[in-house]
């Protein structure tokens, strides 16, 4: 194999190495804080790695791509994947039961993702998908003592399985009308042929993967499986495994002249509308954190269908901007939830009661997760701005302005939630029944990235430059 290709492989055999050592280090004796270490020391040497394959891109090979737009994604799968590991630590350190399982399910997962932000041929990308949903549903489902935990980890599995279904289905539409498997050169084969059976095989896998980004109408398993899932496993769901899929859609989009008719750009428009209303609009009855977080990324991944929209100019740095901006708020509000939920038994402490008062016993905490919703929200001063001000640029460019009206909107309506999430910290009400993290959070693993993430988040809304720079530089599409 030569050098270039090995490089462009090494964070990916890295991942699969490490869940290999942590699953023979598991048979041979559990130890939680070893198996975390282990974990953390093998997602760092691929984010070390990952890094390193700047060098060497673009490298093409018979399955994957490993172009700007895969390096980009893969650093925030990586960094995403790592985050959760450590949050997981605090998490599981009072769980009862096996724990070292949980950080195998993790590895593999990201894994998967990394192949999926990869894929050019429907084979890996089969595979990639399948890799990175079939170790959520166990996530999901890990704390199985808990109703909702095993709800979630279900639901998700049957409405996931029945994506996946559609997918195939649509896959082995399109070759039976190209006999290819390669995206491009099948995509250039229906482009000059296209029939009614090739647009349904298009048609079906837009509905498998806009299940996978929870895309109104096929948005309605989120809520449950936020609320439901354990915290780490649902911070991956919402950031990791969104961006591996958003990753192969801009793919596919953005280098494939064939998916850039008119008509699949008109079902995106109403698919984009559709969910920065409706997410928005559903959030704003709710009195769960998690639900409302689960409803914010329906919301936001509409906001992100302009990018596939549009196309074209901007589209791919705009993606890069918006996706990094998302995962950093994201994370940073459910590290709070999970380093709140660590100490507790039963379910996560998601319900916003939990938090009322929260400035007053852990003002630290309360900080991180007030600027995570203003960043959320798009407010001046955090990285949100930055994305929301990067979409609103591209619409206007490509003078979609009922796209622009609808962002407008959407994020109107996601202020009052957003802000009403920050007032109940700042809240208090004698007798209430609370949760809370740990006296020494801030000095463990979990309570440092928290810390670091939050610090990024106010960092790049004022000095985005950097941000913006690895966008430009990484959110490049090798087209062949």
């Amino acid at each position: 194999m030569p050098f270039a290709e090995m490089l462009a492989y090494l964070p990916l055999i890295l991942v699969a190495a490490t869940a290999i050592a942590v699953m023979l280090g598991i048979a041979w004796r559990r130890e939680h804080a070893v198996t975390v270490a282990a974990t953390v020391l093998g997602l760092v040497l691929a984010l070390i790695a990952q890094a390193f394959t700047w060098q060497v891109i673009p490298v093409h090979t018979p399955l994957l791509d490993f172009d700007g737009l895969a390096l980009l994604a893969g650093l925030m799968i990586l960094g995403s994947t790592l985050a959760c590991a450590i949050l997981s630590h605090a998490y599981l350190e009072s769980f009862h039961g096996a724990r070292e399982e949980f950080y195998v399910l993790l590895l593999c997962a990201a894994a998967g993702g990394l192949v999926l932000a990869a894929s050019q041929h429907l084979a890996s990308l089969f595979i990639g998908l399948e890799l990175l949903s079939m170790p959520l549903y166990g996530m999901l489902a890990y704390a199985f003592h808990e109703d909702r935990s095993l709800e979630a980890g279900i639901k998700y599995l049957i409405l996931s399985a029945a994506a996946s279904a559609f997918l195939l289905f649509g896959m082995a539409l399109l070759y039976s009308q190209t006999g290819e498997l390669r995206i491009g050169v099948l995509m250039a084969n229906l482009d000059q042929s296209a029939d009614v059976w090739g647009l349904a095989g298009i048609a079906m896998m837009v509905v498998g993967l806009a299940f996978k980004l929870s895309v109104v109408p096929f948005h309605l398993w989120t809520p449950d499986v936020y609320e439901g899932g354990p915290g780490p496993a649902t911070a991956f769901l919402a950031t990791a495994s969104k961006v591996a899929v958003f990753a192969l859609l801009m793919r596919l989009m953005l280098s494939v002249p064939a998916l850039q008719g008119d008509w699949l750009r008109s079902v995106l428009t109403w698919l984009a509308m559709a969910s920065m209303l409706v997410g928005n609009i559903l959030a704003l009855t709710q009195s769960n954190l998690k639900r409302i977080l689960g409803y914010s990324s329906i919301a936001h991944f509409g906001y992100l269908l302009i990018v596939l929209v549009v196309a074209d100019g901007l589209a791919a740095e705009t993606g890069g901007v918006y996706l990094i901006t998302y995962v950093l708020a994201t994370l940073a509000a459910f590290g709070v939830v999970i380093l709140i939920s660590s100490t507790a038994g039963g379910e996560d402490a998601a319900a916003l009661h939990y938090y009322r008062g929260l400035f007053w016993r852990r003002p630290y905490l309360t900080a991180v997760l007030t600027l995570a919703m203003l960043s959320l929200a798009g407010i001046p001063a955090t990285v949100g701005f930055i994305g929301k001000f990067y979409l609103i640029a591209l619409g206007v460019e490509a003078e979609r302005w009922w796209l622009v009206s609808g962002i407008l909107l959407g994020s109107a309506i996601g202020l009052y939630y957003y802000l009403r999430v920050t007032i109940t910290l700042f809240l208090a009400q004698p007798g209430m029944r609370r949760r809370d993290a740990s006296n020494d959070w801030g000095m463990r693993a979990g309570g440092l990235v928290v810390l670091g993430i939050s610090g990024l988040v106010i960092l790049l809304g004022l000095y985005p430059a950097p941000m913006i720079e690895l966008a430009q530089a990484l959110g490049v599409i090798a087209v062949r």
